[in-house]
């Protein structure tokens, strides 16, 4: 083996090493082009290269399209493009019967099935960013499998993704997944349309995305998929900017996540970090701080030590800012300790300082987070010095 092949054949990552993934699923895919009915069989396999995941510890998130194509069967609307109230209808009666689908076949698997329903504030705005993320957490720790789509029934064009790579990879983020699959109907990025050019050859590999990488991506894909290969390079963007792989795979397959783990033809987009550091690094460098928590001694030995600050450990809530906003995390003595998104508006985290989470629920008429910041919404200054010494 060639130098160079053998350190494409190290970088290039196995399925099984990664403890939480989320797999796209298109259109294309899951339903019938000519029939719009749902491709039961494929999707009973798909469901068990889930459960072996599911069964070895991994957590999975699926995002699924379909709902929009199974509807318009069901209403009988005709081929072509629909308007946005066509759309919107379809989509109501289609994600019943999608998300009943995915019940089935993953209850077969003994996994548990929950729906998250997301449009584009849901991920963008901090404070809908913390209860999906929130939510999606939970789930995961119940042994779960969320599936999440595209909430088309209300999304208007103007505030919709518009395709579910993008949706995929902002879930991925969210939910810090160190591995996104979109599975799709080509095995991967080639140098130049396959379909068009016969010397176009697959790139088993992508460590950066770079300008000649997204002059690879072709247009626009089927009718029932949004999505092209530019929005999967576009996908693959937000997603290595989180920390997370992202891996496009022939999804036509029968098992298709099991042809993955087998070797099959695909093409992988490495990121250098992980989900939690570049979490950090963004709260650490991308936002603006609203306020300012100061901690008494015992807090401030806690977080050094990774821990969640408690509202026990605030002394005192300085500034006016709301729940998911970046604030100042400062010692009895003045020292800035780093900065995190906190779990309360000020005026709760004033009323809450310096009493025990058991009395959240007593003060404030609700059962609110037991952290006042959890320790992965956290960047310690410490940990930023440490990062720059290293590089």
């Amino acid at each position: 083996m060639s130098e160079p092949a053998r350190k494409l054949a190290a970088a290039t990552p196995s399925l099984d090493q990664f403890r939480r993934i989320v797999v796209k699923v298109g259109s294309s895919l899951l339903v019938d082009n000519k029939r719009g009915m749902l491709k039961h069989a494929w999707l009973a396999a798909l469901a068990e290269d889930i459960g072996q995941l599911h069964a070895r510890g991994a957590d999975v998130l699926v995002v699924s399209s379909g709902a929009i194509a199974l509807g318009r069967t069901v209403l009988k609307m005709p081929r072509g493009p629909l308007r946005l109230e066509e759309n919107q209808a379809a989509a109501a009666v289609g994600q019943i019967s999608l998300a009943r689908s995915w019940a089935e076949v993953l209850g077969h698997q003994g996994i548990t099935t929950g729906q998250i329903l997301v449009t584009l504030g849901d991920t963008e705005e901090r404070r809908r960013y913390l209860n999906a993320r929130a939510t999606l957490g939970r789930l995961l720790e119940l042994r779960a499998v969320p599936v999440v789509n595209e909430n088309d029934t209300v999304a208007t064009s103007e505030i919709r993704y518009g395709d579910n790579d993008r949706l995929a990879a902002r879930v991925a983020t969210m939910a810090g997944a160190d591995l996104l699959v979109l599975l799709s109907d080509i095995d991967g990025l080639y140098t130049a349309p396959p379909q068009t050019d016969p010397n176009a050859t697959l790139i088993p590999v992508v460590p950066r995305i770079t300008a000649e990488i997204e002059a690879m991506a072709g247009g626009a894909g089927s009718e029932l998929s949004r999505g092209g290969m530019r929005t999967k390079i576009e996908a693959a963007k937000i997603a290595t900017a989180g920390g997370t792989h992202m891996v496009i795979a022939d999804g036509r397959v029968k098992n298709p996540l099991g042809a993955i783990a087998s070797g099959a033809r695909c093409t992988w987009f490495l990121t250098p970090s992980n989900p939690v550091a570049a979490r950090k690094k963004w709260i650490a460098g991308s936002l603006e701080p609203k306020g300012v928590l100061h901690l008494d001694a015992g807090a401030a030995r806690a977080i050094r030590s990774g821990k969640s600050l408690l509202p026990a450990g605030v002394a005192r809530v300085e500034g006016v800012f709301g729940r998911g906003d970046a604030v100042l995390l400062r010692a009895a003595d003045g020292e800035e300790l780093g900065r995190g998104l906190v779990a309360y508006d000020s005026d709760h985290a004033a009323r809450i300082a310096g009493r025990s989470s058991r009395d959240i629920e007593g003060i404030l008429g609700y059962a609110g987070r037991a952290e006042m910041v959890h320790r992965d919404d956290m960047a310690l200054a410490a940990d930023q010095d440490r990062d720059r010494e290293r590089a």
